[in-house]
């Protein structure tokens, strides 16, 4: 009873005043309503008790909000212009502007409405995160995004959107930074706490990432997760929990190449070199993709630990077939140099390595070691 008495009162002071003419509103009516979300109703009420010119704000306000809770937007765009006209500048007659033309799809005005905020209040919060949401370049929605950071940067919305952003332009770094800020006014909210983890995985983070994701999967076992551990155990050399978060993937139907990939070389640091055999093909197989000759080479490097020198050889060679690869050239020159023992074959694929443009800095002690060994062959 108390409740609908206050909300009682805050209807009657909203129309309190309303117009300079004799309206009368019945209050009771108007609250049942709003209390039963009868919105257009309540707009149809409203609009029968003042005239189709009028110029009061107050009441225009009221009957555009109940059109647009009803879903009548071209009705509530129509009021909305009106009050603009009467009143320009008004911030929240923009914002409800710009919310009716992105719910009718027509962003080009929604974002001149937010333009029109910004220039009004270049502090304005909400617009800045708004906009972001109709950049049309990933630089443009960085810089909308970094300003609502600014301004709120503990925004869980925002600051998942900017890692994100960040992470898509490879900037890591400020990424993770966003996060952190965001996860510690919000320690519990385990979205942001998942977004972190392939981040904190390209920082070389690998026990962060397994502290916070042993947490998140007690609270669900969602599949990203396991995934983003299972590469923070491989790389602390943890092969076998690695094997095991990706055969559960496996499992339940969700492995890629990249799971695949992880586990063939798991398999070969524990010298399971059978299963990494095994791997290595599951991960051709599942898809061919810029880093098919990486795989191949992975394949290869296994039969070359089972002494299987023929089969590394195809191997090689088939992954070649997708693209040239420094990677590939050294080995097989290495493979015919050391353990076949055929020194014209080893030269041709030194001189290949060469041609490719090797890093000069990464690979100096490969050039070095090729441009020795070259004139021996020979």
């Amino acid at each position: 009873m108390m409740k609908r008495g206050i909300c009682l009162c805050i209807i009657l002071l909203s129309f309190k005043n309303l117009t300079a003419q004799s309206v009368k509103i019945d209050p009771e009516k108007l609250l049942e309503y709003y209390e039963t979300q009868r919105y257009a109703d309540a707009a149809q009420y409203l609009q029968g008790l003042y005239p189709g010119d009028t110029q009061d704000i107050k009441a225009l306000s009221q009957i555009a909000y109940c059109n647009m809770m009803a879903g009548k937007l071209p009705d509530a765009e129509k009021n909305y212009l009106k009050i603009n006209t009467i009143l320009p500048n008004n911030l929240p007659t923009l914002f409800s502007l710009a919310s009716i033309n992105s719910r009718r799809g027509n962003v080009s005005n929604a974002k001149n409405y937010l333009q029109q905020i910004i220039q009004l209040d270049s502090l304005n919060f909400s617009a800045y995160k708004q906009l972001a949401a109709y950049a049309e370049t990933p630089e443009s929605r960085l810089n909308y995004l970094k300003k609502a950071n600014i301004l709120n940067a503990t925004d869980p919305d925002v600051a998942y959107d900017l890692s994100t952003t960040y992470s898509g332009l490879k900037h890591y770094q400020p990424a993770y930074d966003v996060l952190k800020t965001a996860i510690a006014a919000d320690p519990e909210n385990f979205t942001l706490q998942q977004a972190l983890l392939p981040v904190a995985n390209q920082l070389t983070k690998y026990p962060e990432v397994i502290e916070i994701g042993e947490k998140l999967l007690k609270n669900h076992a969602d599949v990203n997760v396991m995934n983003d551990m299972g590469q923070a155990y491989f790389y602390v050399k943890d092969y076998q929990k690695c094997i095991m978060f990706y055969k559960t993937m496996e499992d339940m139907g969700v492995q890629n190449e990249g799971t695949l990939y992880f586990m063939a070389l798991s398999y070969r640091e524990l010298k399971d070199y059978n299963n990494a055999a095994l791997y290595a093909q599951k991960t051709i197989d599942e898809a061919i993709s810029d880093h098919t000759s990486l795989y191949y080479a992975a394949l290869a490097g296994i039969y070359e630990a089972k002494n299987q020198y023929s089969d590394a050889v195809t191997a090689y060679k088939r992954g070649l077939t997708f693209g040239t690869s420094n990677i590939i050239y050294y080995r097989l020159g290495l493979l015919y140099d050391l353990n076949l023992k055929q020194p014209k074959n080893a030269a041709i694929y030194y001189q290949m390595y060469l041609k490719n443009n090797p890093d000069q800095e990464k690979e100096k002690e490969q050039i070095a070691y090729v441009k020795e060994r070259i004139p021996v062959l020979k």
